[in-house]
């Protein structure tokens, strides 16, 4: 619940912080005194879109602080887990708005999105404001209502996430029928191109050995005169030759009889070399014997590697890369011939997840049937309490037979309501009396909201155009939810206003050249005076004053008394 409210510079608030009680807590005040100024700045710290004009007049900024007890609220912990915003026993919400329009947001003091904060303060408080009622004219208000009283929201959640498996199958079939309505010429294409392409069966690397063995072919008559040069020169030229050469230098060598180590070992040397060359003549000899021009084999190279390039061409790709295209087109065809047999597949995945929607939707309709019917007799109820003894509430559940499946529900929720007697039951839109839809919408807000598993609710002024017996039961109302958790009431009703377990005062100081609001907590007499005055009458007689000592009395019952909650100004 919220424990702390800390409002600067906003609006006509200087500076404003307030702890607040568990309970019920009345705010009161003359008119334009600024009672909503609190919920408003509420409002803003859970993420609402800012005015630059609410930043107070002379000031840069305007801070808002909002503290709450989150030990009881489970989602709110989990969502702040998730975001990695983890904290304790509390949740401080932050929010800054600067003179020139810009605005930050943080949460536990880290710098946050305005949908975070937006997301957060969902499941921290539930704001009714004085024309709330607006959306309860939607279905979709209508669903969501239904659902969290009949306990089922999580099963809707499963119904969604079913029926989101259910279409995301339902567009694959959709794609892939409009494809094959499409995909004959290219089926045929890719037929013809596969078949290119298995006639010539390039495998992986072949045209870099074709390129390599057309280099030798075609330069085969000038390797074999390269060869015969090489051998003229190493040992068959008439006029000396390598070996020759060779053997020479060493008999000269040799011949001079000298023991010297530097001689030996140049002697040693050329024998070595006569070796490695009359190696290299052997091999030479084998190459030229066994050399044949080879030009029908030259030809077959050339005719396929220029049927190579020609195909590399057509596909746009390198020639080497003709087998990695052979095989993609080859995918790309059995892609194409299977898709008759994929959309088959994918139809009985879909007629699975038809059913499987259909048992969830089954038991959500069920659920929400019982729910409806305890709905229609809670509201009831209190719409007869709320001053219209002959009016009835019904939630119509409109079943759809024969339909595919739907986002939410296999029906359609509608809130219809019978204000007089022999009238049949209208829409809520259609309900002709504005203080009777007030009236019905707050009966719908309140039992709606005990099952909201939020615990701080918030009433700014719901209960315009109601007085008397009426505006008694409302307080009776937000006093019973205030007894399960924690409301805040702006009111101008006494019959409200003295119920309530604390009771806060809004008060405007006028300065020679400012504004400014204050607020405080009314104890004893203090209340029974603003009780009274909210009674009405030019003065406050010892009638008026018994009278609103009463109303606080009997609206108090076993209540026990008052404490005083901390209100620093």
């Amino acid at each position: 619940m919220l424990i702390h409210l800390s409002i600067y510079n906003f609006a006509i608030v200087d500076q404003l912080d307030l702890d607040i009680p568990q309970g019920m807590t009345v705010i009161t005040g003359e008119t334009g005194a600024g009672k909503s100024i609190m919920l408003d700045a509420l409002s803003l710290a859970i993420g609402t879109r800012a005015d630059t004009d609410c930043v107070r007049t002379g000031c840069q900024r305007a801070e808002i602080l909002a503290t709450f007890d989150i030990r009881h609220l489970p989602q709110a912990r989990q969502w702040l887990k998730e975001k990695e915003l983890d904290s304790d026993d509390e949740c401080i919400l932050r929010r800054v708005i600067t003179r020139d329009g810009r605005g930050r947001g943080y949460i536990n003091g880290t710098p946050s999105p305005l949908s975070h904060l937006r997301e957060l303060g969902e499941l921290l408080i539930d704001i009714h404001a004085q024309h709330e009622h607006q959306s309860l004219l939607r279905s979709n208000t209508h669903q969501r209502l239904l659902d969290e009283f009949s306990g089922c929201s999580k099963l809707t959640a499963q119904v969604q996430a079913s029926w989101q498996q259910w279409k995301a199958l339902q567009r694959q079939i959709n794609t892939l029928c409009n494809a094959s309505r499409e995909q004959n010429a290219r089926v045929q294409l890719l037929q013809y191109q596969v078949e290119e392409l298995d006639r010539l069966s390039f495998h992986q690397g072949e045209v870099e050995a074709l390129e390599q063995e057309q280099k030798q072919l075609a330069h085969a008559e000038t390797n074999l005169h390269t060869c015969q040069q090489v051998l003229d020169i190493c040992s068959d030229g008439d006029n000396g030759n390598i070996l020759h050469s060779l053997t020479l230098c060493q008999h000269l060598l040799a011949d001079l009889d000298l023991n010297l180590p530097a001689l030996q070992e140049i002697i040693s040397l050329l024998a070595g070399a006569q070796i490695q060359v009359e190696e290299a003549v052997g091999e030479s000899h084998r190459f030229v014997d066994n050399f044949q021009a080879d030009p029908e084999r030259l030809h077959e190279v050339n005719e396929r590697l220029s049927a190579a390039y020609s195909l590399a061409r057509k596909h746009f790709v390198p020639a080497e890369e003709l087998p990695l295209r052979h095989v993609a087109l080859q995918q790309d065809l059995e892609g194409l011939q299977c898709s008759d047999e994929k959309i088959e597949e994918l139809k009985q995945l879909q007629n699975s997840a038809e059913l499987s929607y259909f048992e969830l939707a089954e038991k959500l309709s069920e659920k929400r049937l019982k729910g409806a019917a305890k709905l229609n007799k809670a509201v009831t109820k209190h719409i007869h309490d709320l001053g219209m003894p002959a009016g009835r509430f019904i939630v119509e559940l409109v079943h759809l037979q024969n339909q595919a499946p739907r986002n939410l529900g296999m029906e359609d929720i509608r809130f219809l309501v019978s204000t007089n007697p022999g009238n049949p039951p209208k829409p809520l839109d259609k309900v002709a009396s504005g203080g009777e839809l007030s009236r019905i919408s707050l009966a719908i807000q309140v039992i709606t909201a005990k099952t909201s598993g939020i615990s701080t609710l918030v009433f700014d002024e719901v209960d315009v155009g109601i007085g008397g017996g009426t505006a008694e039961v409302v307080g009776r109302l937000l006093k019973e939810l205030g007894g399960r958790g924690q409301v805040l009431c702006v009111t101008h009703q006494p019959q409200v206003a003295s119920q309530g377990h604390t009771h806060f005062h809004v008060r405007k100081k006028l300065g020679k050249d400012s504004t400014s609001t204050s607020i405080t907590t009314l104890m004893d007499e203090e209340r029974t005076h603003e009780v009274a005055r909210m009674l009405g009458g030019l003065e406050m007689t010892e009638q008026t004053l018994a009278h609103a000592r009463e109303m606080i009395f009997r609206s108090q019952g076993d209540v026990p008394a008052i404490k005083e909650s901390p209100c620093r100004l």
